[in-house]
């Protein structure tokens, strides 16, 4: 067992856990949704990336895509977040409902990326 395949796939999976764990509720409900979880999410998805630079795997090219999509996703989310925050002391419910969908297009890349993983893990030769 390589520590760095656990690593990796640890942070992947991850990744998609806090996405997921964000953008689950009310999509307008702004109670459902925390910003220090939609900031975890980016924090780690972007780790993620990072880790993925190093994959010299057939699919690592795909991987890195989907980690970038997801990078960008999470980041339109935050920004969106920072800017409706500007304007008001409450986000409103449409507002909330644009974060979210943001961070949920993070998450179907997020899917993607876990389940190239799983297709990887199940080609490896012994």
């Amino acid at each position: 067992m390589s520590v760095d395949r656990v690593m990796f796939a640890f942070v992947i999976v991850l990744a998609l856990t806090l996405n997921v764990g964000f953008v689950v509720g009310d999509i307008d409900n702004p109670a459902h949704h925390d910003a220090m979880e939609l900031f975890l999410a980016l924090v780690v998805s972007l780790i993620a990336t990072v880790m993925k630079f190093g994959d010299r795997s057939p699919l690592g090219s795909t991987m890195l895509a989907t980690s970038l999509v997801a990078d960008v996703q999470l980041l339109g989310a935050a920004a969106l977040w920072g800017y409706f925050s500007t304007q008001g002391a409450v986000l409103t419910g449409g507002q909330m409902a644009t974060v979210v969908s943001f961070a949920a297009g993070a998450m179907v890349a997020n899917v993607v990326s876990v389940v190239l993983l799983i297709i990887e893990t199940a080609n490896l030769r012994r």
